[in-house]
């Protein structure tokens, strides 16, 4: 196999790729916000999805087309397997098209069927892509410890604050 590092991440690929896929996500993490309007900078996507086992056949079918390996600090190359992505862990991959987080649970051990109700459809290349939305990113970066995620907080309160004003006062 060959290393999968892309020469220049696309994260909007690796969406289109899962969507094309039929895989049942949750965008969760930066990208979430930033596909709410929020003016911040990410490169990665991070997901959880539906852990049915159609669901993770899909995704892992998906991940195998786009030569994911776990982001490690060695050189070891190891794929993940479909019990890996079945439980509520993470797994940092590093695909050929950029690194994909595949999240079992994310804070509070909130899993895809506790966050379908805490997220938003947005339209995006001809799908329709489940995102968290940004109340409940807000509520979870508020309890986080990573100082990356506190200066992120004003950024996200006031893209909340503005997607909420009518348009006149915008």
């Amino acid at each position: 196999m060959t290393d999968p590092a892309p020469t220049v991440p696309d994260p909007v690929a690796i969406l289109e790729g899962l969507s094309a896929a039929k895989v049942r996500f949750i965008l969760v993490g930066g990208l979430a916000a930033v596909a709410q309007g929020a003016p911040i900078t990410t490169m990665d996507v991070d997901i959880v999805p539906d852990r049915s086992p159609e669901n993770l056949s899909r995704l892992m079918a998906f991940l195998q087309s786009i030569d994911a390996v776990y982001r490690r600090p060695d050189d070891k190359v190891i794929r993940p397997r479909k019990e890996d992505i079945a439980g509520s862990g993470h797994c940092l991959l590093r695909t050929r098209m950029g690194s994909l987080d595949v999240l079992g649970a994310i804070e509070r051990r909130m899993a895809y069927e506790d966050l379908v109700e805490r997220s938003v459809m947005i339209p995006f290349k001809g799908y329709s892509i489940q995102v968290l939305n940004l109340e409940t990113l807000l509520e979870l970066k508020r309890l986080s410890r990573d100082p990356k995620d506190k200066q992120r907080l004003p950024v996200l309160e006031e893209t909340l604050r503005q997607s909420t004003l009518p348009k006149k006062d915008r």
